[in-house]
């Protein structure tokens, strides 16, 4: 086997490095989409892809967590494809909207009656063409037919306040109260849904550790 020159071997490092850049990382790239600190914070959103599911059930119960298995085969299914293209991305971190029909608080309602939609950021160059080319395939191959049921769609949240969320998902309302009293303050009203971005993997890290940013539309 012939080896490698100097300058074959600087050609292929220069190659390499270059690949490597034009990798989009879409928690570095907005980084206020995916950070906050412990104090409430104003920040605004323009239009924004996502691949997303809804349904209502128990938050982690056994149909939350088929929808969230549903929804990262086909977003690697478009990373692949973004990959061959020369414009691979990072698959970020899962995101959720959260609400409950009438007008009752949500922690008065069920938790077997919320309803939430999952969603996965995708970077802008990733359309609903290119979702459909992989659906069908990406469904047969993992043998899951919700795979079927996600949608791509366009979100603008626009004006929003945020915070971050340390700890269980239990002590998420002390958290939610003090964006409420920040809200409050500002004269500000919810202007859209509950969303939070799930930084921390529950199955590898202490409750008391994880990280959960949480944030409201406001007008």
């Amino acid at each position: 086997m012939k080896c490698p020159t100097p300058h074959t071997q600087t050609v292929t490092t220069t190659l390499k490095i270059s690949f490597e850049m034009g990798k989009t990382d879409l928690v570095k790239k907005y980084k206020s989409y995916y950070s906050s600190g412990k104090r409430p914070e104003i920040v605004e959103f323009g239009e924004t892809n996502y691949l997303s599911l809804e349904e209502q059930g128990e938050p982690a119960g056994e149909i939350f967590v088929s929808k969230v298995e549903a929804l990262y085969p086909l977003a690697y299914g478009i990373k692949k494809i973004c990959k061959a293209q020369g414009d691979d991305f990072g698959v970020p971190k899962l995101e959720g909207l959260w609400w409950v029909e009438g007008s009752t608080p949500a922690l008065d309602v069920p938790r077997s009656e919320w309803c939430w939609k999952l969603l996965i950021r995708m970077p802008v160059f990733v359309t609903r063409e290119m979702m459909l080319s992989v659906q069908s395939e990406v469904s047969q191959k993992k043998n899951n037919d919700l795979i079927k049921e996600i949608s791509f769609e366009k979100r603008t949240e626009g004006k929003c306040v945020q915070i971050m969320h340390v700890g269980p998902y239990s002590t998420e309302p002390e958290t939610i109260n003090t964006l409420m009293e920040f809200m409050a303050q500002n004269g500000q009203s919810i202007n859209g849904l509950h969303h939070e971005i799930y930084l921390s993997d529950p199955r590898n890290t202490e409750p008391s550790k994880m990280k959960t940013l949480i944030r409201y539309p406001v007008k």
